[in-house]
């Protein structure tokens, strides 16, 4: 399999690519037990929500066959996808607000903030 943060950068350009707001990637490791990155992203809608959350899902599974496990609906303002070593947060602004996993996580190494 290709490296792990090959695989988030891509992630991230796709969500940049759907303009996704506010992405940020994480470096956990060393600091957790069950995943090496964590990205977050904000999206405006529940519309852009899901649509954010699909086009991971399926341009890495088209390019890779990784299938997510996938938690969370729109209407919740939270959507994650697990990919084991990478674990995608799709939030609305109201949610990543609320649950704060910058500052949670905040011994993590910021390896890109798109703003």
């Amino acid at each position: 399999m290709r490296d792990t943060l090959d695989l988030a950068r891509q992630m991230v350009k796709i969500l940049e690519d759907k303009l996704g707001e506010d992405i940020l990637l994480l470096d956990l490791r060393g600091l957790s037990d069950f995943t090496d990155f964590f990205i977050l992203v904000t999206g405006t809608s529940e519309r852009m929500l899901q649509s954010l959350a699909s086009s991971v899902s399926e341009k890495i599974k088209a390019e890779t066959g990784l299938i997510a496990v996938e938690e969370g609906e729109p209407d919740s303002g939270w959507i994650v996808l697990d990919y084991g070593y990478i674990v995608v947060h799709v939030f609305s602004s109201e949610k990543r607000d609320y649950y704060q996993l910058e500052e949670l996580w905040s011994k993590a190494k910021t390896l890109l903030r798109l703003q």
